[in-house]
Order: structure tokens, then C-alpha cells, then sequence
């Protein structure tokens, strides 16, 4: 399992990372968009459709969101609507203000979202708009640079969380909805992208972007990466599985790499988009 799982990682990382590099705005965004596809057609599955043809009408529906959200806000053009890129982006980080509290009240919030139009229509407002992040952060200047950090802060947070936790992690972070994760590992992930950002910020960090505003800005993405990660494995467990799929030997589904990715890109872009940078 665990060679598989290295396999698979080296792989895909492979792949990503030269998409990221050598694909220009709309390669990338299609790139992309592939794989919010293939997680689109796994959520279907966790929101309780059974049919083949309904999980190919959700994610054909995901999909007409993408290119919708792509001409409304031109984003892949010279005269991009940064208005409209900022609404549907905000409106992404609202849906996750939202999750928050679903996350920390389940299993009583279930009442509220466990229906499967409910949990379609949690699917669309969890990729979407974070398609739409990456997209942006890479037609933004440092787009390159940008995408890497933020990839770097999820996975510092992750990392982090895993090492602190499996020393420390005795008192339970969401132990309704993922019992292995602590708050040990919360600190711990925290303050490993935070401390990452810190290095980057001294590295190659300019007077115009202050360090509190920095910090701030990976505190709240750090964050972000984690609630990804809990609204999936909330969503799993009601729907009583594992994985989301099998398309990553040792990994699990797509939609397992891409959780926490899908909160902390929309909260990343908007910080960023807000603060001129």
C-alpha cells in the first residue's frame, strides 16, 4: 500500500507540476477543470446518487458552471471582470463561513443538508468557485509562483498536522466527524504554513506586502485547508464510506487529494484580490 501510494504521489505530482509550469492560462484551466470533473462525478456519488445518468447530469452540470463561470467573469481574457471574479469567489468563502458551522454542530447539522439536492447543491459551491481561484491565481503575474505557494501551504499544513498529531494528538479536533484528527495536529499544521509563508516572506517578500497582512492571509488559508478536509470527511460519513473513490491507487479519490484544496484556494484568491496584491 504505501509503495503504491508513493507511486501514485510521484505521478501526479509529475504530471500537476508540469501542467503548472509549461501550460499557458487555458491549458492549465482546462487541466484543472479535468479534475474537478472526475471529483464532481465522485461527489455525485456522495450526495446519494445511484444512477449513472444522474451522476452524468451533475457533473455535465458542474462542468456548464465552469464555462459559465469562465465567460461571465472573462477571466481567461485580456478584459477580465476582477468585480465579478471577486462575487463569485466571496461567495465561495460565505458557502465555507457556512460549512464551518455545519462541520462543528454535525451530527445535528445533518438535518439541514443531508438531502441529496442539499448535498448537489454543496458540491457545486465547493468546486466551482475553486476552480475559479486557481484559475485566477494563475493568470494573476506571479501566477506560477503563486499556485506553488499555495500548494505548499496545504501541504505544510498537512505534513504538520500529521507529525504533531501522531506526538501529541490526544485531545480530539472534530472527533464526530473525523476522530483521528487532534487539536495537537490543528496547532501543529497551523504553524507549519505559517511558518513557510514566514520563510517565503523573508526570502522574496517586497514593502508592499507587510508581514502581519502575510501572515494573516496564510493563517486564514491554513485554516481554510482544514475545514476542506473536515466537510468531506463529513460528508463521507454520512454517506457511510471510506474514500470518495478508487481513481488513485493508495489514495483513494480525487476528490481525497482535492478537499482541502477546494476551501483554501477561494479564501487564498480573494485575500489576494482584496488586498491589491
Amino acid at each position: 500500500m504505501l509503495k503504491q501510494r508513493i507511486i501514485t504521489a510521484v505521478i501526479m505530482i509529475t504530471l500537476i507540476g508540469a501542467g503548472i509550469f509549461l501550460l499557458p492560462p487555458l491549458g492549465l484551466a482546462g487541466l484543472i477543470g479535468l479534475l474537478v470533473v472526475i471529483a464532481a462525478w465522485e461527489w455525485s456519488a456522495l450526495a446519494g446518487l445511484t444512477s449513472a445518468i444522474t451522476k452524468v447530469l451533475f457533473t455535465l452540470s458542474v462542468l456548464a458552471l465552469l464555462a459559465l463561470s469562465a465567460w461571465h467573469t472573462q477571466i481567461l481574457t485580456a478584459h477580465a471582470d476582477w468585480d465579478r471574479v471577486r462575487d463569485i469567489l466571496g461567495l465561495g468563502c460565505l458557502w465555507w463561513a457556512i460549512a464551518l458551522l455545519w462541520v462543528r454542530s454535525y451530527p445535528g447539522s445533518a438535518v439541514i443538508w443531508r438531502s441529496t439536492p442539499m448535498r448537489l447543491l454543496m458540491g457545486f459551491v465547493t468546486l466551482v468557485p475553486a476552480w475559479l481561484a486557481l484559475v485566477y491565481l494563475r493568470v494573476h503575474s506571479h501566477g506560477i509562483a503563486l499556485i506553488f505557494l499555495l500548494i505548499a501551504m496545504v501541504a505544510a499544513a498537512d505534513i504538520g498536522a500529521y507529525f504533531s498529531g501522531l506526538r501529541w494528538g490526544k485531545a480530539k479536533l472534530a472527533p464526530n466527524v473525523s476522530p483521528g484528527k487532534s487539536w495537537a495536529g490543528f496547532w501543529g499544521g497551523l504553524v507549519a504554513s505559517t511558518g513557510l509563508v514566514l520563510i517565503v516572506w523573508l526570502l522574496f517578500g517586497s514593502a508592499e506586502h507587510g508581514l502581519a497582512a502575510v501572515i494573516t492571509v496564510a493563517i486564514v488559508t491554513s485554516l481554510a485547508s482544514v475545514l476542506g478536509d473536515l466537510l468531506e470527511s463529513m460528508i463521507k460519513r454520512q454517506q457511510g464510506v471510506k474514500d470518495s473513490g478508487r481513481i488513485l491507487p493508495g489514495h483513494g479519490g480525487m476528490m481525497d487529494r482535492l478537499d482541502s484544496m477546494t476551501a483554501a484556494a477561494p479564501v487564498f484568491a480573494l485575500s489576494l484580490l482584496l488586498a491589491g496584491w
